[in-house]
């Protein structure tokens, strides 16, 4: 395919204003609390049902990529992740907000995001067609490890007590396993509600549990007098948004790393935003010289799982068009976009239509940069949110979080999971548990029990002989295991670094 023709298809007046509408109204949708990437690109469906095939594709994947980056904005600023993908970020951005750096964190959000989401482009171009050969390998023992690796983050995610992190990601596991059995069809812990069989839904209890839960702290303060640290603080509004150049030195090897960990993540189907975020905040966080940064204002952290989560945009779209292989909820939306358009995935749709595939392709790369400055603008009044006296905000946040929950599936029991979620995240954060494990046991429960399940029936009774007939498995268990025991062996590394700088620094006094 000529470049001159791709250029041509792109930068033609129709595209590139769909682009620029798609990526602007994308972002602040990514930014309020409930309505997720998938929302935005099924609202956006309609609208290209008269449009040419290149710009509706376009603004489409533009829209997947600028909802993920959008809810960092809300995240850094008010701890509520306007998407399930940016709950890592408001770990390490309120902080940072609170200190008064919440437009530097944006501004390291915004880079990251682009970087992240070039990459992925970048990969979607060139190694569609082999990388996506690697999930058609990936069975059900394969996603079950995958799952377990998943859950190895907890440990970094428990703070200063590990046995409370263990105990908030089991509390998950469990949740997630209410509704009906994936496998018998019978309902578990469903009490008789009938709108539980269909198990608990993950964006009203994440909204409860980071959004609600933050108002009831604030509200408390409000009471006992306290003043707000963010609100009306001047402050947040100074300082530049670009980092410095030492510090973007210091932030780039984690932005590509984290970067192709997500594309990574992104090419499995049914992983997502969320998991590739936090697998690489917890990478970021084990390789790190200085752990105990994150989760009290980290750059790192804030770049690590924001450059994640846009490069799995671009990583799910890769067996979304080569196999069909829808590789999260906003790629199945996405297929039924092509479907609108005539288009189906596979070897037709780079060979007889290989005009619009590239243009589209190229079209997500210059969506990621064009993201980066229309993020600038959104954000220099984002922050101003800020300012707003937090006794006006909290309500604002509370109706924005209840229509968010309503309109997933237009049910008044979301809204309920989401007050009832919000009211048991409250006690665990006054009672030292982190809302994060949670979560992310939530996330992972179902993936993990219905793959272990069916490895046993794919194993005949034998599951260790099936195990080392898998190779993609063993190297799997080997990344759980190193995993799991290199949180320890990095801190008594660092315990020793520590004692002999400490004997160093004693024998220079003594001398």
């Amino acid at each position: 395919m000529e470049i001159g023709v791709i250029l041509s298809n792109i930068f033609s007046f129709e595209v590139l204003f769909a682009l620029v509408l798609g990526v602007t109204v994308a972002i602040i949708m990514g930014a309020l609390p409930g309505l997720s990437a998938s929302m935005a690109v099924a609202l956006l469906i309609p609208v290209t049902f008269g449009m040419n095939p290149i710009a509706g594709l376009v603004m489409l994947t533009g829209v997947y990529t600028a909802a993920i980056y959008g809810g960092s904005i809300t995240a850094i600023l008010l701890h509520t992740p306007g998407t399930p993908s940016s709950a890592a970020t408001a770990i390490d951005g309120y902080e940072l907000a609170k200190k008064g750096e919440g437009f530097k964190a944006i501004g390291v959000a915004t880079i990251s995001s682009v970087i992240g989401g070039c990459i992925s482009a970048i990969a979607l171009i060139f190694l569609s067609p082999p990388l996506a050969q690697i999930s058609l390998k990936f069975s059900s023992l394969e996603y079950f490890f995958l799952a377990l690796f998943g859950l190895t983050i907890i440990g970094s995610l428990a703070g200063d007590s590990m046995a409370k992190g263990l105990m908030g990601g089991v509390l998950g596991l469990f949740i997630g396993t209410v509704g009906l059995d994936q496998m018998s069809g019978i309902p578990r812990f469903t009490f008789g509600l009938l709108p539980l069989e269909s198990g608990i839904s993950m964006v009203p209890a994440m909204i409860g549990m980071f959004s609600i839960s933050q108002v009831m702290i604030i509200t408390e303060d409000i009471i006992k007098g306290k003043s707000n640290i963010v609100s009306g603080d001047e402050n947040l509004l100074k300082g530049r948004f670009l980092p410095t150049f030492k510090e973007f030195k210091s932030l780039l090897p984690t932005i590509l790393k984290s970067s192709i960990l997500g594309v990574l993540v992104g090419i499995l189907p049914g992983a997502g935003a969320d998991i590739g975020a936090w697998l690489a905040y917890n990478e970021a966080k084990r390789t790190s010289k200085n752990p105990k940064e994150f989760g009290n204002g980290s750059l790192v952290g804030i770049s690590a799982s924001e450059s994640a989560n846009n490069a799995v945009t671009g990583g799910a779209l890769i067996p979304l068009l080569t196999l069909g292989i829808p590789g999260s909820s906003v790629a199945a939306i996405l297929l039924g976009g092509l479907m609108i358009q005539g288009l189906a995935p596979g070897h037709d749709l780079f060979e007889e239509y290989a005009g619009i595939t590239y243009s589209v392709m190229f079209g997500f790369l210059l969506a990621n940069i064009i993201m980066g400055f229309i993020g600038y603008l959104i954000s220099k009044q984002a922050v101003k949110i800020s300012k707003v006296p937090m006794t006006i905000l909290a309500p604002i946040i509370v109706a924005l979080s209840t229509v968010g929950a309503f309109a997933i599936q237009n049910s008044l029991f979301d809204v309920y999971i989401m007050i009832a979620f919000g009211v048991i995240a409250y006690f665990m954060r006054k009672s030292g548990f982190g809302t994060a494990p949670t979560i992310l046991g939530i996330i992972l429960a179902p993936m993990l029990e219905a793959n272990f399940r069916r490895a046993l029936v794919l194993s005949k009774g034998n599951l260790v002989n099936y195990f080392f007939s898998r190779p993609i498995s063993v190297v799997l268990f080997i990344m759980v295991i190193v995993a799991l025991f290199a949180p320890m062996i990095i801190k008594k590394v660092n315990n020793k670094l520590n004692i002999k700088d400490e004997a160093s620094i004693d024998s220079k006094d003594i001398d």
